[in-house]
């Protein structure tokens, strides 16, 4: 059956979720705050800037007005930039009703509360059910229809399992996890590490390389993620490894392309410039670097992150300091994977 979706945020996330809802058979009511973007995806059915070539199917409609994209909506699909999430949450608070589903799509951790995403707009809809969908997906991908998995994780089984129903197709298939901590921490946190194979890459090194930082990066991701109150077996699934492969490894992440342009020697604005889109990781290596100090949590490749982001050490350096990092024994650091 058919169900009224809303999903606030036209870019290409939302655009491709869109796509692969209205071909499921819901009507799906988008909401921006560009005119263009709006007039684009209405009149040309394409959104030509950010996702060409997908086209966006007759169920689809496109409004600047949210009360009117919110109407009559079964559930809301949140796919704002992760610092937009506050204030979209609390622009839409007064038109969600009691109990409604809000799903995150978004990627990220809130800058200065140190707050998963789920946890802010729960905050400013206190009056919504809120739960997760996210998973090793690229917008690029999902819009053409390329096989790809996902995880809808919500605390109640219940709910999980309706996000599963109405996205589950042929070419999106779905999982539900109860661990909304971890599938949350595992989709923001990678995209750090997917920033620093990014760097790597431009620097000019190698596969050798970039295996080292996308094992490591997991181990102390996990580190963090068990600290807070996630199950590690989560960081083993697709919003943990899976999620991490396909950002690091991929020009489609935007992560990994600001990360080769900072590696080359561009600066961190310079980078994002560039990639003309939101590099969800320059906020959440900050972020998780003040949770990793907060909490004492070693996260050695987020800490150097941080320095070539934001106090601009060389990448080089950077390298250098991890690689002549005091001896380790590497199942002491990474046993919280192996502890289920």
């Amino acid at each position: 059956m058919g169900r009224n979706i809303a999903i606030i945020g036209a870019g290409s996330w939302g655009t491709a979720l869109s796509v692969l809802l209205a071909n499921n058979g819901h009507q799906v009511k988008m909401w921006t705050i560009f005119k263009d973007e709006a007039d684009m995806i209405n009149q040309q059915r394409e959104h030509v800037s950010k996702l060409p070539g997908v086209a966006v199917p007759e169920g689809v409609t496109c409004t600047l007005d949210v009360e009117e994209a919110l109407k009559d909506s079964e559930a809301v699909v949140m796919v704002v930039p992760s610092h937009t999430i506050r204030s979209s949450a609390k622009g839409i608070s007064k038109f969600i009703d009691k109990g409604k589903l809000v799903i995150s799509c978004s990627k990220g951790i809130e800058e200065g509360t140190g707050l998963r995403l789920s946890q802010v707009i729960s905050q400013e809809i206190p009056q919504a059910q809120v739960a997760v969908l996210c998973g090793p997906s690229h917008a690029e991908e999902v819009g053409r229809g390329v096989p790809t998995t996902v995880v809808s994780a919500c605390e109640s089984k219940e709910t999980a399992e309706f996000i599963q129903d109405i996205f589950m197709s042929p070419r999106f298939r779905v999982y539900t996890n109860p661990d909304v901590v971890g599938v949350e921490l595992g989709a923001a946190l990678k995209n750090v590490i997917a920033l620093c194979a990014g760097i790597s890459d431009g620097l000019g090194f190698g596969d050798n390389t970039k295996a080292a930082l996308m094992t490591r990066g997991m181990a102390e991701i996990s580190r963090l993620g068990v600290a807070m109150g996630a199950k590690p077996q989560t960081f083993a699934g697709l919003t943990g490894i899976g999620d991490l492969i396909v950002t690091c490894t991929s020009m489609h992440s935007r992560n990994r392309r600001a990360g080769i342009l900072i590696g080359q020697g561009k600066s961190m604005q310079e980078a994002i410039d560039e990639v003309k889109m939101v590099v969800e990781g320059v906020t959440t290596a900050k972020a998780a670097y003040e949770l990793s100090t907060k909490m004492n949590i070693s996260m050695p490749i987020t800490s150097e992150a941080y320095e070539v982001l934001f106090n601009g050490k060389s990448a080089k350096q950077a390298v250098m300091d991890l690689m002549m990092r005091n001896k380790k024994h590497e199942i002491e650091e990474t046993a919280v994977l192996g502890s289920w």
